[in-house]
């Protein structure tokens, strides 16, 4: 569905499991800190708002969108991690470069969450322009961090 039609922080809670006792890893794209930070924020603040205790949230950081892949990796490898949620910010440039960067992070993500048979979430914005990525961080379109942690509590339970 398309963020135009759905604010990324709207969501139901109804059947979400404990999340108590689960541990989470979050890997944090470097580029577009402040956008990357925003999200990393409204995952976060979303965790703990439905009962994860913050001594088991582990945030790490890589230093671009591409290299979510391998940080969700080191994570995931750990039996203690019950989820791994990724948030980046790939901004379409004046070549074609997003698109071959959000093709091998979706791809990345896809296959560490089959390998190590745990939820491995993309919360990576693929945007036009700045200005729509602040719009999906927590602007007029919600925060893509809410919706990404919500999907891990939603995979938990599954």
């Amino acid at each position: 569905m398309a963020t135009s039609l759905k604010n990324l922080s709207d969501y139901t809670s109804d059947h979400f499991p404990d999340i108590s006792d689960k541990r989470f890893g979050l890997v944090v794209a470097e580029w577009n800190r402040a956008i990357t930070d925003t999200l990393a924020q409204g995952a976060y603040e979303t965790l703990i708002k439905h009962g994860a205790n913050p001594d088991n949230i582990f945030r790490n950081t890589v230093p671009g969108s591409f290299e979510l892949g391998l940080g969700a990796q080191l994570l995931a490898q750990h039996e203690e991690i019950d989820a791994v949620i990724c948030l980046g910010v790939v901004i379409k440039g004046e070549t074609r470069h997003d698109e071959f960067i959000s093709h091998a992070v979706a791809q990345g993500l896809m296959n560490v969450g089959l390998k190590f048979n745990k939820p491995v979430i993309f919360g990576v914005l693929t945007t036009e322009d700045e200005a729509q990525a602040w719009d999906r961080a927590g602007g007029k379109h919600g925060n893509k961090g809410v919706e990404a942690a919500v999907t891990a509590i939603h995979m938990l339970g599954f």
